[in-house]
């Protein structure tokens, strides 16, 4: 699991299902006049609480975070982790939504019970910490803050001139790397460009400089091939070394160039 490929959003899901693991062992009801000496039930002591509320809250957290940490999100009847985490949270915080307007639960078809018993601290955090949860998760993949990375990569050294080898490497020292304007070695992922294309005159005031992505993004083939040759990684730095058009031309630890079609919320070096 690579946890550089984390976003803001993720770390505010984390810290929710934190808040909400914290508030199981709190009370769950509240009682006027009751002693503080009064040992009342945690969230675990109710199996609806725990099952709707504590337990959907964590699982969707994991979700979440899991598909966004594995480099591949697996798919279950077509809707990947992350849906599945999102569609937990949301449940959550509405099960939590009902057990504030009603506390008691069936206890409340007895006389006198439903005014006597009161929401609980820990009831009260849990409902926040689910209403955090599900708001996030939503807004994540509208939100481009939320989707910056959640430990930012470090600091690149300085761009180089054209045909300078890079020190250090792309985010690693010791990289094997491939000089601005060489050619990469023939392979099934570096396709050639075909005989007679004209490709777009990269830009004539353009400098290189190193970028990282927010979260991980395609790298498609000079020749306009539509299948990626590569996918850039968050917490990996990348030399840009033209601009065409919107795109960017940017090389790959092993040497492989490609385009770079989306670079919005890309962090510059």
């Amino acid at each position: 699991m690579n946890i550089r490929s984390l976003t803001r959003g993720d770390g505010v899901v984390i810290g929710a299902a934190v808040l909400l693991f914290i508030a199981s062992f709190l009370d769950l009801y509240s009682f006027d006049g009751v002693p503080d000496s009064v040992d009342l039930p945690s969230l675990w002591s109710s199996g609806p609480v725990v099952l709707s509320v504590v337990l959907a809250g964590l699982i969707a957290a994991a979700l979440i975070v899991l598909a966004r940490g594995l480099p591949q999100t697996p798919k279950v009847a077509g809707l990947d982790l992350a849906q599945f985490g999102v569609a937990f949270a949301v449940f959550a915080a509405w099960s939590a939504l009902g057990n504030i307007f009603d506390p008691a639960g069936g206890g409340d078809n007895f006389d006198g019970v439903r005014d006597k018993t009161d929401a609980g601290v820990g009831l009260i955090l849990a409902l926040i910490a689910t209403l955090v949860m599900a708001a996030v998760a939503v807004a994540t993949p509208l939100v481009a803050a939320l989707q910056a990375p959640l430990i930012p990569a470090a600091r690149p050294p300085a761009p180089q001139p054209y045909g300078a080898q890079p020190p250090g490497g792309y985010g690693y020292p010791g990289a094997p790397q491939q000089p601005y304007g060489g050619q990469p070695q023939a392979g099934p992922a570096a396709p050639q460009q075909p005989y007679g294309a004209q490709p777009q005159q990269p830009a004539a005031d353009f400098s290189p400089f190193w970028f990282a992505v927010p979260v991980p993004r395609p790298l498609f083939a000079e020749d306009g091939s539509p299948t990626p040759i590569a996918e850039l990684a968050p917490g990996t730095w990348y030399l840009a070394v033209e601009q065409r058009g919107p795109n960017l031309i940017a090389q790959t630890q092993d040497g492989r160039r490609g385009v770079l079609q989306d670079t919005s919320g890309i962090q510059r070096g």
